[in-house]
C-alpha cells in the first residue's frame, strides 16, 4: 500500500486564478467591507497564504461527488458556468422561490420533532428566546459562508475551510460532517423504532398476541427490520440522486406533524397532561442541552452554498433574501410544533413528542406513519455521507494519489467491494447504537452540541477570521466572529459534558 505524496509535491493553486477570485470582489457591491484592492500588497499575502494552506491538504472536495437531494431534485439537465462562486459549475438556475423551498426543506428535518423537548429542557420563556437569537446566529453563518467562499476563491464549505487551514481543516470538517451525519442517521433509527411498531399495533390489533407476527409490533425487531431490509438495501446506491424525490416527502411528512400535534394538543385530556413549575415558565437547568437540541435542527450549513449556487442570479443580497425567509419560516414552524407539544403535555414533555399521545390516536398515527416512512429513506441520505467522510479520508491518507483533469491530485476511486464493506458497517454500527437508546432527545442534545456547534458556530466565523486578518476588515467587524466562536466552543463543551452525565440520571431537569 503507497504512501500519501508529501505536501511539497502537490500542484499549488496559481496566483493568477486566486488573485481573479480576489478582484471579482470588487464587481459585488455586497463585498464592499471585505474588498482587497488588488494593488495592495495584502493581496497577494492573502493568496498566498489560503494557497499555503489549501494545498497542505488539497485533493478533490470532499463530497464533491454528493450534493443535497433537495437541490438535485429542482435542478434540470443544462449546465451553466455562471454561479457566482469561482470554478464552480451548476445546473439549470433556480429563482428564488424554489431556492427559499431547497433551504427550507434542509432546514425544517427531523430536528423539529425535539423542539417541544428544548422548550422542557430550557424553560418556556428561555427557549422561546434562545429560538429566535439562535435563528438569527444561523441566518447570519449561513450568510457568512457565502463571505468567506467569495474571499477565499472556493466553492464548497469544505474547500473553505481547508483553504484557510489545510489539512487540519480538512479534518475538522471532515470529523463534524461525519459525525452529524453519523448522528443524525442514530436519531432517525430511533424515529423508526418509536414510530413504526405504533402505527403496525393500530393497523393490526391482534398481530401483539399472534406468535411471530407480535415482532412487528416490537421497538427492537422493528428497527432490525427496518434498517437492515430496507434502508441498507437503499443505502448501497453510490448514486445519492436516486433518492432525490424521496426528499419531498420530509417537507410534507413536517407539515402533517405540526398539524396533528397541535390538533390533537388540544383534544388531550387534562389528567394525560403534566403541570408547570416555575423553572418551566422561566428558566430550567438544561439550558445547554436544549441549545444543543435547537441546534441540531437548524445546521443546513453542508447545502448552503450548493443552493448559493443554484440561484439565478447568484448575490449575496439575493442569497440573504433566501436566508432570511427559509431561517423565518422554520422558526416559526419550530414554535408552532414546540409550543403546541410543550404547552399540552409541560414536564412529561418526551423527546420525540409523538411519543406523548396514546398508541391508537389515528391523527398521530398517520403522523408517525409519515415521520417513520421519511426516515427509512432519510437514514441513506445520512449513510452517503458518513461513508464519503470515512472513505475520502482512508484513500487520501494511505493510497498514491492519483491526477484529474484539472491537474488536482484526488483519492482513487474506491472498489466496490470497500463501498459495499463500509457501507454495511456504519449501518450495523449505527443500529447498535440506537438499539441501546430509546430516548431522542439525549441523541440530539449530544449531535447537537458537537457537530452541529462545529458546523454552524465555529468554523464559519473561524474561516472569517483567518481570512480578515489579511484584508482591510476593521475590529469592530471581528467582534461577532470572536464571539461566536467563544459561544460555540462553551456550548460545545459544556452541553456534551451535560448531555454525557444526564444521559445516566433518571431525572435530568428540573420540573
Amino acid at each position: 500500500m503507497a504512501t500519501r505524496k508529501s505536501v511539497s509535491e502537490q500542484p499549488r493553486l496559481h496566483e493568477s486564478q486566486s488573485l481573479a477570485s480576489l478582484a471579482s470582489l470588487s464587481d459585488d457591491d455586497d463585498l464592499a467591507p471585505y474588498r482587497v484592492d488588488d494593488n495592495d500588497p495584502t493581496s497577494l499575502t492573502l493568496q498566498r497564504t489560503l494557497s499555503n494552506d489549501y494545498n497542505a491538504g488539497q485533493h478533490e472536495g470532499l463530497l464533491a461527488r454528493i450534493e443535497a437531494p433537495a437541490v438535485l431534485l429542482a435542478e434540470a439537465s443544462e449546465t451553466s458556468a455562471d454561479s457566482g462562486l469561482p470554478g464552480v459549475v451548476v445546473k439549470k438556475k433556480n429563482g428564488m422561490k424554489m431556492a427559499f423551498m431547497n433551504m427550507a426543506n434542509s432546514i425544517i428535518g427531523a430536528g423539529i420533532i425535539g423542539q417541544p423537548y428544548a422548550l422542557l429542557q430550557c424553560g418556556l420563556l428561555t427557549g422561546m428566546v434562545l429560538l429566535f437569537v439562535l435563528t438569527l446566529v444561523i441566518d447570519w453563518t449561513i450568510r457568512l459562508m457565502v463571505v468567506n467562499a467569495k474571499l477565499s476563491g472556493t466553492n464548497t464549505y469544505q474547500a473553505t475551510v481547508s483553504a484557510c487551514f489545510g489539512r487540519a481543516g480538512y479534518l475538522a470538517i471532515s470529523l463534524a460532517q461525519g459525525l452529524f451525519a453519523f448522528g443524525g442517521s442514530i436519531a432517525f433509527t430511533v424515529i423508526i423504532g418509536d414510530t413504526i411498531p405504533h402505527v403496525m399495533s393500530a393497523l393490526f390489533p391482534s398481530a401483539s398476541t399472534t406468535p411471530i407476527v407480535s415482532l412487528v409490533t416490537e421497538r427492537e425487531p422493528v428497527m432490525i427490520m427496518c434498517i437492515l431490509f430496507i434502508s441498507f438495501p437503499l443505502s448501497l446506491s453510490k448514486n445519492i440522486a436516486n433518492l432525490a424525490k424521496a426528499s419531498l416527502l420530509a417537507l410534507i411528512s413536517m407539515l402533517v406533524i405540526i398539524v396533528a400535534v397541535v390538533l390533537e394538543g388540544i383534544r388531550t385530556p387534562t389528567d394525560e397532561k403534566g403541570e408547570f413549575t416555575p423553572p418551566l415558565l422561566t428558566i430550567n437547568s438544561g439550558v445547554f442541552q436544549g441549545i444543543g437540541v435547537i441546534s441540531f435542527a437548524f445546521v443546513c450549513h453542508h447545502n448552503s452554498l450548493l443552493i448559493y449556487g443554484a440561484l439565478r442570479k447568484p448575490t449575496i443580497d439575493r442569497f440573504a433574501r433566501v436566508t432570511h425567509w427559509s431561517t423565518g419560516v422554520s422558526m416559526l414552524a419550530c414554535m408552532t410544533l414546540a409550543l403546541a407539544g410543550f404547552l399540552t403535555f409541560r414536564n412529561k414533555t418526551a423527546g420525540n413528542v409523538l411519543n406523548n399521545f396514546p398508541a391508537g390516536n389515528v391523527v398521530i398515527n398517520v403522523a408517525r406513519f409519515c415521520f417513520g416512512f421519511n426516515m427509512l429513506t432519510t437514514f441513506p441520505l445520512e449513510i452517503f455521507v458518513c461513508r464519503e467522510v470515512l472513505l475520502d479520508y482512508i484513500y487520501s491518507t494511505f493510497f498514491q494519489q492519483v491526477t484529474n483533469e484539472h491537474g488536482i491530485e484526488v483519492p482513487p476511486e474506491p472498489p466496490m467491494l470497500a463501498h459495499r464493506l463500509t457501507t454495511a458497517a456504519l449501518t450495523v454500527v449505527t443500529l447498535l447504537v440506537a438499539l441501546t437508546t430509546d430516548s431522542l432527545g439525549i441523541v440530539l442534545e449530544v449531535v447537537g452540541s458537537t457537530s452541529a456547534c462545529m458546523l454552524a458556530y465555529i468554523l464559519p466565523p473561524l474561516c472569517y477570521l483567518k481570512l480578515a486578518s489579511s484584508t482591510n476588515c476593521s475590529w469592530k467587524q471581528r467582534v461577532g466572529p470572536v464571539a461566536c466562536v467563544a459561544f460555540g466552543v462553551t456550548v460545545m463543551i459544556v452541553s456534551t459534558a451535560l448531555s454525557i452525565k444526564n444521559a445516566f440520571m433518571p431525572d435530568r431537569i428540573e420540573t
